[in-house]
């Protein structure tokens, strides 16, 4: 484990340019909804068995979320053209504040009737609170694994967030044209809040560059962290994090990786003013200076800054953000929107596989000297001297569950990163309130993690505790990656989650049979073993033509890894590390096994094991409970007032 800083080699960077009309987020062209409409989605599903975790274990609401991209729409909330630019903010914060008081949670009634001589009535059902998605009522609520007061409170951040992007589209289009260098911010136009897309960390607004509607408008996207999903209340500077990682990833993929297809990149600003410029934007006169100051750096051995032009923007904007192309390349979507129809199609998935192959290894192909994250430094250096910024580490920092690892902490050694990992799920246990629904609950969690520390060992390799170690995209799942219709991949999205890893994540992604990670059970394990074979002999046909040169001596060598991942059981304990949510039903199901037979219910395992996770196991356990009743009586009380408010 260390904070040593990383080395600071030059960096080739390439212009990376795409000229074709792409995005970061998914182009897709549905409506932001501030009325949820349906239950939010889960990334894995509960299991049926007996002895499965009772509130189970989705992989991620953050994953979720992004699997749709596209998440408000209200009624008719589009602007009509007004006359003034002054008229149309107001129409639209109006707008907003209608949509968003026609969300509460409502009780209705509806009217049944059994036959034609039995009289109607009236039967009203349960009241419910709006989440980012769908609704929730008080007894749901109750028995969800996640911190429900901080989801229901997530609503009104986001009616709050956007609300003031459009209260400040003005400024939004000042340092779009300053950021392009336009003659005037009137040549752009900020997106109505209807075409806006919603992730799970991010929310993405068009610009229409070249005033007014025409064949010829450019549109681009201004990317703007959610600081309510992402921990910059309980942790300062999250977000300003995740930007100079972001953007630090591009920057490394372009002059590194230029096979990989990623947006254009047009420009990125940091909240004290900052901003990085395109050097295709600015006048000829500076755009000579910045080549030559580069090629005399180049002449004097220095380390060449990314290419991007730094100036101060005289009146700072208060979010950092991102511009990107947006993608509308005709016959390209979303992978997501096509997978679950067509992934039996053997020719598609095949292609798919290999695309993906190539990405891994090209990504790989310079192994780093240090688990960690890129960023940029002001003067547009990109360092490897991040923590590894993994979606999970500004999760837990925005539930108030403290990580303890430091922005500046990289890793030398596999097992140093494994069991900070391990930490943060032990503090997950400690800070948030609902973290067991009883003791029996509790003790379980205890004994698994306690198990999870002892049997590390078992799963990872000596060979490669101390590298190397490989660049790899975390967050790759089906809606962000762009395909054609024959699933050649054609851009790679979201990359603020990409981290320098240990070998042994080069996995197969673990959606890639269709099923959720803990539903991989019985015949559905069958289905998913053929098929991460099936990804492993396309990888290893990759990485025969794409990397001929050994590693440590060892042909193949990533390959191996990959095998190994499935055969020693690798692949579930690293899942079971990425999966706070997941981590019972899969240790359950793959991990337990391999030891004992899987005799859970009724066992003396946990009661006796469970002490065995802190000294102060039996303390805590104690103290969870009398959280648990606050935290029960706190949600109650919230659906009480809002109850009140409604009939009201």
């Amino acid at each position: 484990m260390a904070g040593d800083t990383a080395p600071n080699p030059e960096v080739p960077i390439t212009n990376g340019v795409v000229n074709k009309p792409s995005a970061d987020p998914p182009a897709i062209e549905e409506p932001l909804a501030l009325e949820p409409s349906a239950p939010e989605p889960t990334m894995v599903q509960t299991t049926t068995e007996p002895t499965a975790k009772k509130s189970n274990t989705q992989i991620e609401e953050t994953q979720i979320e992004a699997s749709s991209k596209a998440e408000l729409t209200t009624k008719e909330l589009a602007s009509e053209s007004t006359s003034t630019e002054s008229r149309a903010t107001e129409q639209t914060s109006n707008e907003l504040v209608a949509a968003k008081s026609s969300t509460p949670g409502t009780t209705t009634t509806e009217s049944t009737s059994k036959d034609s001589t039995a009289e109607a009535s009236n039967t009203k059902e349960p009241f419910t609170l709006p989440l980012l998605r769908g609704k929730t009522t008080l007894e749901d609520a109750l028995v969800q694994e996640e911190d429900m007061l901080i989801r229901l409170s997530f609503v009104d951040k986001r009616f709050d967030f956007f609300l003031w992007i459009v209260q400040h589209k003005k400024e939004i289009q000042e340092l779009v044209s300053f950021q392009l260098g336009l003659a005037s911010p009137e040549q752009c136009r900020v997106g109505e809040v209807k075409e806006w897309l919603h992730g799970s960390f991010n929310v993405c607004v068009p610009i229409y560059v070249n005033k007014g509607v025409t064949p010829t408008e450019k549109r681009l996207l201004i990317r703007f962290p959610l600081p309510y999903k992402i921990g910059e209340t309980n942790y300062p500077g999250n977000a300003d994090e995740k930007l100079r990682c972001e953007v630090a990833t591009y920057v490394w993929m372009q002059g590194n990786c230029p096979d990989v297809p990623i947006p254009k990149l047009w420009g990125f600003g940091f909240v004290d003013g900052q901003t990085f410029v395109d050097p295709s934007t600015v006048p000829f006169t500076a755009r000579w200076c910045w080549y030559f100051r580069r090629y005399i750096l180049r002449l004097l051995g220095y380390t060449l800054p990314c290419q991007y032009i730094s100036c101060i923007r005289e009146k700072p904007f208060e979010q950092g953000y991102i511009l990107v192309d947006f993608i509308a390349d005709p016959g390209v979507q979303m992978l997501s929107t096509t997978w679950e129809k067509e992934r039996q199609d053997d020719r598609k998935r095949q292609t798919l596989f290999r695309d993906l192959s190539r990405v891994m290894l090209s990504l790989s192909r310079i192994p780093q000297p240090r688990i960690g994250s890129w960023t940029i430094d002001s003067e547009g250096l990109i360092h490897l001297t991040n923590r590894p910024l993994t979606l999970r580490l500004h999760e837990f920092e925005n539930l108030g569950i403290p990580t303890d690892i430091d922005r500046k902490m990289t890793y030398l050694t596999s097992e140093a990163y494994y069991r900070d990992t391990l930490f943060y799920h032990d503090n997950r246990i400690r800070y948030q309130p609902n973290s067991m629904n009883d003791e029996e609950d509790g003790r379980s969690q205890m004994a698994n993690l306690a198990m999870m520390r002892t049997i590390l060992s078992d799963y990872t390799s000596r060979d490669v505790r101390h590298g190397p170690f490989f660049f790899q995209l975390t967050d790759l799942h089906q809606s962000n990656i762009f395909v054609d219709e024959d699933w050649h991949i054609k851009y790679m999205i979201d990359l603020e989650w990409a981290c320098s890893l240990p070998v042994e994540y080069l996995l197969p992604p673990w959606w890639m049979s269709g099923r959720f990670v803990d539903g991989l059970t019985d015949e559905h394990l069958e289905v998913f073993t053929n098929t991460y074979k099936e990804f492993t002999d396309i990888f290893e046909e990759e990485e025969k033509l794409l990397m001929p040169a050994p590693i440590n001596g060892v042909e193949l060598y990533r390959t191996s890894i990959m095998r190994r991942g499935l055969s020693k059981g690798t692949f579930w304990y690293l899942s079971s590390l990425d999966s706070p949510k997941g981590l019972y039903n899969l240790f359950q199901q793959h991990i337990q096994p391999r030891y004992a037979q899987n005799n859970w219910k009724g066992s003396e395992y946990p009661k006796i094991t469970y002490k065995y996770w802190a000294t102060d196991a039996d303390e805590v356990l104690s103290t969870k409970m009398k959280e648990k009743a606050i935290y029960d009586e706190k949600l109650r009380e919230l659906f009480r007032k809002s109850g009140n408010k409604e009939s009201s």
